[in-house]
């Protein structure tokens, strides 16, 4: 639900730190809706567009590279969801090699295993098979879902693994309104699986995924009327990219060669070959020749064929590497980055590991622009770098859907924009929220305890802010701005709570 902000009169004092934050690089123009999509969701309407901002804030240009001048630190802001404590003194003692390798290898190298039985107590279903969820009410399950997701992406250990979660998340969009309880199974057994796996099974798994056929509405296609819907996506947004070679040509005769890949009525992937096409076909110059009826179930393999030929396509690997890029470290990749992370692809048989590693690059990341983060990561990094006591989730879920990121919640099967001019219009709601945040003292939702602030000096309280929320590399201006705030009154926890909301506020907060 939507956060309101404390109640009572506004100090002039913190309305002029946000106007000034504002100024300093906290909105830029919002423009675009997420582009219109072909064939599945050509008449579908977009959730929401980024909403119109005006005066100075749309005369605002990109902040500057931040004064974090530490690469170990600008290494965790970018494969964590917000550095902690124990995160910093980590990388600060491995260094940033090894701390990364140990975050790709989280599973041999980093003990989660505390996290997940808690995950698993907690919501019990997200275990269950699609037929023992079907009768189930769809909005629990929603609620699990959504709530183990949130939770793991503050609590987990496993934070680069979280972040790729994240990303293969919208790479292969499901909206949940559509498949309801399968998107459960989706998650667990296709993106969690093989989140940082080879991209060929995590492909594999998606093609055979109930919750992506039904989707894409790949279960109502048959030889005589094939649906275009999942073969053009498998194409566009999921290997080879809009302009990766393909023609609307290959999108039909893919889509041929998919008839009869569906789901069995207790929610599983079953190949059919009544409604499948044994004619000719030929995709990316592949033909399949014609086959009897006959062959039966084997004929599944036509489709596993292609599967494979899109996997080792160069503009697949070119693809995910531009995409990984944009994810990891610039809006604008240069042509050498994405040679180097598409070769690691190629090198290793698509190997998301290495990819991840090569994007992960030290000396690209020293000069990586900054990122705005989108809802759900300001509320998880809020939540995390606060280190507030969490009682229910579930409020901060709903706080990332009012933020207009409402989670497993976007109609087209592109995913939630990953992109500033997007997200960067809205800016009053986090504000309110994060303000609402540091005041919290609820016992039912999540309270931030603000007693390591009260040391007696501003600056004292600076520093332990500093270390919490930035650190330990707040911007000097932005400190002054926070110690003018302090010293404006009498030091106690309401007027630290204050400070706290605009800490959490400064452009240094919104942006990653």
């Amino acid at each position: 639900m939507q956060q309101q902000p404390p109640k009572g009169p506004e100090k002039p004092s913190r309305r002029d730190f946000l106007r000034i934050g504002t100024k300093r690089g906290g909105s830029a123009p919002a423009g675009a809706a997420a582009p219109t999509r072909s064939a599945a969701s050509a008449s579908v309407t977009e959730p929401r567009t980024a909403e119109a901002v005006s005066g100075d804030a749309a005369q605002a240009k990109l902040p500057p590279l931040a004064p974090w001048t530490d690469p170990r630190m600008r290494l965790i802001r970018r494969a964590t969801y917000g550095p902690r404590a124990s995160d910093i003194s980590d990388v600060k003692t491995l260094g940033y090699q090894r701390w990364l390798n140990d975050q790709v290898n989280y599973a041999t190298r980093i003990d989660n295993g505390a996290l997940e039985a808690d995950v698993a107590m907690r919501w019990p279903n997200l275990s269950r098979s699609a037929a023992e969820l079907a009768p189930l009410d769809i909005n629990m399950l929603r609620t699990e879902l959504t709530n183990a997701t949130m939770y793991r992406a503050v609590f987990s250990k496993h934070q680069l693994y979280e972040r790729m979660v994240e990303f293969w998340t919208d790479h292969f969009s499901i909206d949940i309104n559509k498949v309801n309880h399968l998107k459960l199974v989706d998650d667990r057994a296709v993106i969690r699986r093989h989140a940082m796996g080879k991209f060929g099974d995590l492909l594999k798994a998606s093609a055979k995924s109930p919750a992506m056929l039904l989707y894409l509405d790949q279960n109502l296609s048959r030889v005589g009327a094939p649906n275009q819907n999942y073969a053009r996506e498998l194409m566009e947004l999921h290997t080879l990219g809009v302009d990766g070679g393909y023609t609307q040509q290959d999108v039909e005769e893919l889509s041929r060669v998919l008839t009869g890949w569906t789901i069995s009525a207790t929610g599983e992937f079953v190949f059919t070959p009544a409604r499948h096409d044994f004619g000719a076909k030929t995709v990316l110059g592949v033909t399949i020749p014609a086959s009897s009826s006959t062959v039966g179930l084997e004929a599944v393999k036509e489709g596993e064929q292609i599967l494979d030929l899109l996997i080792n396509h160069p503009s697949t690997a070119r693809f995910l590497a531009t995409k990984l890029l944009k994810w990891f470290v610039t809006p604008e990749p240069t042509t050498e980055q994405v040679d180097a992370v598409a070769g690691a692809y190629r090198a290793t048989g698509g190997d998301i590991k290495r990819m991840v590693r090569a994007t992960l690059n030290e000396g690209w990341l020293a000069q990586a622009p900054l990122k705005m983060k989108r809802p759900y990561h300001l509320v998880v990094s809020s939540l995390r770098n606060t280190s507030a006591l969490v009682v229910n989730i579930n409020n901060a879920v709903g706080v990332a859907g009012s933020l207009g990121q409402p989670m497993f919640q976007w109609l087209t099967p592109d995913g939630f924009p990953d992109a500033m001019e997007y997200w960067a219009g809205n800016m009053t709601p986090r504000w309110a929220f994060l303000t609402t945040l540091a005041a919290s003292t609820s016992t039912t939702t999540f309270r931030v305890n603000v007693s390591p602030y009260l040391t007696g000096t501003p600056d004292a309280a600076l520093d332990v802010m500093n270390a919490d929320l930035f650190g330990g590399e707040m911007a000097p201006a932005t400190r002054t701005l926070l110690r003018n705030y302090i010293a404006g009154g009498t030091i106690n926890e309401a007027r630290m709570r204050e400070t706290l909301g605009l800490a959490l506020c400064s452009h240094e907060f919104q942006w990653y």
